[in-house]
C-alpha cells in the first residue's frame, strides 16, 4: 500500500457507498435491509485487513502477486492504452509486443490464475491502479453474488433470516478471505449468483432467459478459476432438481420407489456435465484428479511446513482412486471441524479454531435437537437441505484431502461455509417446529 491508498480511497469511497445505498433500494425489503449496508461494510473491512495482513505480517504473498502483475498492465496502458487493454485480453502465449510486460509477471503463463490480474487490470484502469480501490472493488462485486446467496435463502426461510445473515454474511472467515484481490473473492461472488440464478430460473422458473444467461455466465466464471467448485455444485444441483420434481408427486408409495431413481439419473447427468466441463483442463478430468489431489496436497503440505508448521496429515496417500476415497471421513472432519484451538499457530489460525469449535457445537446441538433416527426424513423432506449437505460435505472432501496445510485450508474452504451452517439452522429450526406441534396436539 502506497501513499495514493491513504489520498484516494477516503474520495472513491463515498461513490462506492452511494452506488450501495441506491442498490439496497432494489435489492432488499423491509426485513433484509438492516442487513444489506453492515454486510458490505465488513466485506470493505476485510479487503483491507487482508491487504494489511499480508503487508505487515506476512511480508507478501498471492494477492501482492496479482497487484505486481496488474501494475504491468496500468504501466503499459500509460505508455500505450491499446497494449494495455491487450494485456487484459491476451491468451497467455509470449507475444512480441506484450514481451517486455509478460516476462515480468509471476501468473501469466497460468491462464486459471491470470483471470485475476485480467480484473484487477481492468479496476486498476479507473482506480489509477490503487491496491486499496482495487481490493474494496473486488469486495463490492463479491458482495452482490454473497447477497444473492442471502436472498435465495431468505426467499424459503424467511423466519430465519438473522442465523441466515450470520451464515451467509458475517462469518469472518467468508468476509475476510472472500474479500480481498484474491480468487476467492472472485469465485464466491459468481457460486452466489449461479446459485441464486439456479433457484430463481430452474426451480422456480421465474425469468428464465436472464437466470439462464446467468448461470452460463457464473459457470463459465468459476470454470476459468476454480473448476473444481462446480465439480461439486452440479451433482448437489442436479439432485435438488429431481428431488424437487419427485415433491409433486402425490403417491407416498410412488414418491419412496422414485428416490432411487432420481438418485440413478443424477448420476450420470452430473458425469457427463462434469466431463464437459474439465474437458479443457487436464488436471481436473476424472481420471487426473487423484494426482492433482496428490501433487497438490505435497506441495502446500510443504508450503505450510515452511511458513508455519500448520500443517495436518491424513495418512500415506498413494494417489489412487480407493486411497483418495478412504481419506473422505478424515478430510471432511478436518473442513468441517479442524484446527483445533490448541492446533493454532498463529492468529489467523485462532480465529479459524475458533469457528471450527463453532461449527462443531452447532452441529451437536442440532444431532440433539434432531435425534439421529429422524435426520434422514428430515433431510430428504427438504431438497435444499440436501443441497446443502451435499454440496458442504463434498466440498470438504475435496479441499481437505488436497490441502494438508490449515493456513490454505481456511482460505480454500470459504464457499461451502455458508451452505453448510445454513443447512443446521434450518434443521435445527424444523425439530423445533415438530416438537411445538406436538406439544400442541398433545
Amino acid at each position: 500500500m502506497a501513499l495514493k491508498d491513504l489520498l484516494l480511497t477516503p474520495l472513491y469511497l463515498p461513490f462506492i457507498l452511494l452506488l450501495a445505498v441506491w442498490l439496497r433500494t432494489k435489492m432488499t425489503d423491509s426485513v433484509t435491509r438492516r442487513y444489506f449496508l453492515p454486510g458490505l461494510f465488513v466485506k470493505i473491512i476485510g479487503a483491507v485487513a487482508l491487504g494489511l495482513i499480508y503487508q505487515f505480517y506476512y511480508g507478501g504473498g498471492d494477492t501482492f502477486n496479482f497487484f505486481h502483475d496488474s501494475n504491468l498492465i496500468w504501466e503499459a496502458f500509460l505508455n500505450d492504452p491499446f497494449t494495455g487493454l491487450e494485456l487484459i485480453v491476451a491468451d497467455n502465449n509470449f507475444h512480441t509486443g506484450l514481451y517486455q510486460y509478460t516476462s515480468r509477471m509471476h501468473f501469466y503463463v497460468d491462464p486459471y490464475t491470470y483471470q485475476v490480474v485480467r480484473l484487477s487490470g481492468f479496476f486498476g484502469l479507473f482506480t489509477f491502479h490503487t491496491y486499496t480501490l482495487i481490493a474494496i472493488l473486488f469486495a463490492f462485486v463479491s458482495f452482490t453474488g454473497v447477497w444473492a446467496l442471502y436472498k435465495v435463502f431468505y426467499d424459503l426461510y424467511p423466519h430465519l433470516h438473522k442465523q441466515i445473515a450470520l451464515a451467509v454474511l458475517f462469518m469472518p472467515s467468508v468476509f475476510f478471505w472472500g474479500s480481498g484481490l484474491m480468487k476467492d473473492t472472485i469465485t464466491l461472488g459468481a457460486l452466489g449468483w449461479l446459485f441464486h440464478a439456479f433457484y430463481f430460473g430452474v426451480i422456480r422458473r421465474r425469468s428464465l432467459a436472464v437466470n439462464g444467461t446467468m448461470i452460463i455466465l457464473c459457470i463459465l466464471i468459476i470454470k476459468a478459476i476454480k473448476v473444481y467448485i462446480l465439480l461439486c455444485f452440479l451433482p448437489a444441483a442436479f439432485l435438488w432438481i429431481f428431488l424437487e420434481y419427485r415433491a409433486q408427486i402425490k403417491s407416498p408409495a410412488l414418491r419412496f420407489v422414485s428416490l432411487p431413481l432420481v438418485i440413478l439419473m443424477a448420476v450420470p447427468l452430473s458425469y457427463q456435465a462434469i466431463v464437459k466441463i474439465t474437458e479443457e483442463n487436464k488436471r481436473y478430468q476424472l481420471e487426473n484428479i487423484t494426482t492433482t489431489t496428490q501433487v497438490t496436497a505435497t506441495w502446500l503440505q510443504q508450503v505450510g511446513t515452511m511458513q508455519s508448521g500448520s500443517v495436518y496429515s491424513l495418512g500415506e496417500f498413494d494417489g489412487t482412486w480407493t486411497g483418495m476415497i478412504s481419506k473422505a471421513p478424515q478430510a471432511i472432519f478436518v473442513t468441517l471441524y479442524r484446527p483445533f484451538l490448541w492446533e493454532s499457530r498463529n492468529p489467523v489460525m485462532v480465529l479459524s479454531a475458533l469457528e471450527a469449535a463453532f461449527f462443531l457445537f452447532m452441529t451437536l446441538k442440532m444431532l440433539w435437537r434432531v435425534k439421529l433416527k429422524k435426520l434422514g426424513s428430515l433431510i430428504v423432506g427438504q431438497p435444499l437441505v440436501l443441497f446443502c449437505l451435499l454440496f458442504a460435505i463434498t466440498f470438504s472432501f475435496a479441499v481437505g484431502v488436497s490441502s494438508y496445510n490449515f493456513g490454505t485450508l481456511v482460505r480454500y474452504k470459504i464457499p461451502m461455509m455458508p451452505f453448510f451452517l445454513v443447512a443446521l439452522y434450518v434443521l435445527q429450526g424444523q425439530a423445533v417446529k415438530k416438537r411445538k406441534k406436538v406439544r400442541r396436539f398433545a
